[in-house]
């Protein structure tokens, strides 16, 4: 008799990639995708995606919004939201190469978009704001329709699947990015559909989480209040608007964000520096409630750079390496060697170390 997921607990697995140039220099998406191919074993086909950035040149100034459509209704009502609070530029089907690997999928279009200057000047918003507004509405109001990507020069492409079907799918042999990372679904709590599977993204910032978040109910509690909703089903989705109010609403740094997320120890903090034991003791006690708990190791992409973190007892593996102006992180070293056979530098970071690289001055 077939097993249906959900009716059994099945051991985390889960496997997370990435890479950027420092140089910003364009890598092809099959370099992400064949990393994905050695953790084959990792994932269990209910879930696999990647994020690229700076795959969209031409509309580097537009946010460009990926939506999954149950059916042409659901298209069709979206639309009509879309023109009334959006100028759109362009509009078509992702493309995609059927597979007999990749079934059931939904209608998947991109818009390139900006928001309408009446709308946007009555909101008295900025526009990353009411941008992010109007996803959230979409994907809280609009049955049949989610938009899981909604970054300028960036998109995320997820379905059910292995990953390197899932890239296949997606013809990610045709797009260049300067930083990329990926995801293998083995879902623990959660069901494995189109929307739920990683990266989670939200404007520039997308996450791939390996790990289960125990501190679920009372993140996604809090980020609530700030009218962030959670609608996909897995509980990484709440990381991704951890991320987007702290660094975004809230005007963090990577490093300020991380001591947050992974907020290191009563006893770690008794023996930092004055300075830092203070700063770090009003982190913990102003965003408690967005320290994530349980095992976790994470991936944040967002424009012109990566992070990479671990949780604070390195419960989940994560592997680091270097070569030139290229940066590499992995579940699985052998990941990384698909992409780069001879690194200069590999190591594991600690837990809780956050290991940020950014684009060098002036690249973007």
């Amino acid at each position: 008799m077939l097993q249906k997921e959900g009716e059994v607990r099945i051991p985390s697995g889960c496997a997370i990639s990435g890479l950027i140039s420092k140089k910003g220099r364009m890598i092809c998406g099959d370099t992400i995708v064949n990393s994905m191919s050695v953790m084959h074993e990792r994932s269990n086909g209910l879930g696999g995606g990647f994020a690229g950035y700076g795959i969209y040149p031409q509309y580097k100034d537009l946010y460009a919004l990926h939506i999954f459509y149950d059916n042409m209704r659901c298209r069709e009502t979206c639309e009509r939201y879309l023109d009334e609070v959006f100028e759109v530029v362009n509009l078509s089907r992702i493309p995609i190469r059927k597979t007999a690997k990749i079934t059931n999928e939904p209608l998947i279009w991109r818009y390139f978009v900006t928001p309408n200057r009446n709308k946007l000047t009555d909101s008295q918003l900025d526009e990353k704001e009411f941008t992010a507004r109007a996803v959230m509405k979409i994907n809280r109001a609009i049955d049949g329709c989610y938009v899981f990507s909604s970054g300028k020069n960036m998109g995320v492409f997820k379905a059910v699947g292995y990953p390197e079907d899932v890239g296949e799918f997606y013809r990610l042999d045709e797009y260049e990015g300067y930083s990329w990372t990926a995801h293998g679904r083995y879902p623990t709590n959660t069901p494995g559909w189109w929307g739920g599977a990683h990266p989670f993204s939200l404007l520039d910032y997308s996450v791939v989480h390996n790990g289960e978040i125990s501190s679920y109910d009372a993140n996604r509690r809090f980020i609530e209040m700030f009218g962030y909703t959670c609608t996909l089903q897995t509980d990484t989705e709440v990381i991704a608007y951890i991320f987007d109010y702290l660094l975004r609403r809230q005007g963090m740094t990577l490093e300020e964000a991380a001591g947050v997320v992974a907020a290191p120890f009563w006893s770690t903090i008794e023996n930092m520096s004055p300075a830092d034991a203070e700063r770090a003791t009003y982190l913990r006690n102003n965003y408690g409630s967005l320290l994530v708990t349980g095992p976790f190791s994470i991936l944040l992409g967002f424009e012109g750079g990566l992070m990479a973190l671990n949780d604070r007892l390195k419960l989940r593996s994560m592997v680091a390496a270097e070569k030139d102006d290229m940066v590499y992180f992995a579940s699985e070293e052998c990941a990384i060697r698909m992409m780069e056979p001879n690194p200069d530098r590999i190591w594991a970071p600690s837990g809780g170390e956050p290991v940020i690289v950014r684009l060098e001055e002036g690249v973007l």
